[in-house]
């Protein structure tokens, strides 16, 4: 493993989670939007995202001979969880039976998935600071 590759995984971390931030803050900013997307001209709600994350290796080869690259996202997938339904008749949205579907967005999983993806970040940091500090003391050593 060379000097500058555990600063290279750790950065395709920060970068990955980074990421998975982002689409868990739209998912949170879109939770009750009713009119995201129009599908065969009747407006959907918005539809919950979610980050699919692989290592980056292609191989158990690479894996053998030590040749790790960290982490990529793959794609973003919609979540396929039923939309939700609330009777509120008057609202503009309401089907003839008086249901409005709201987002399949859980608030309380988002900011559980937000805290895992914060603290993934927050051990990515402190995996770089640690390579970082390793290759600075490996410089002291030729003095």
């Amino acid at each position: 493993m060379g000097l500058f590759q555990g600063l290279d995984i750790s950065a395709t971390g920060l970068t990955a989670n980074r990421f998975r931030m982002d689409v868990i803050s739209a998912n949170i900013a879109n939770a009750n939007t009713t009119r995201a997307r129009r599908v065969d001209g009747e407006w959907m709600p918005y539809q919950r995202q979610m980050v699919v994350m692989q290592p980056a290796q292609s191989s158990f080869r690479d894996v053998l001979n030590r040749k790790l690259e960290g982490v990529k996202v793959t794609r973003v997938v919609k979540d396929e969880t039923p939309f939700k339904l609330l009777y509120q008749p008057e609202h503009p949205d309401a089907d003839e039976n008086g249901y409005v579907r709201l987002p399949n967005v859980d608030l309380l999983k988002e900011m559980v998935d937000m805290v895992t993806a914060t603290r993934s970040y927050e051990a990515n940091v402190t995996a770089f600071n640690a390579s970082k500090q390793m290759a600075l003391k490996a410089l002291e050593i030729g003095r």
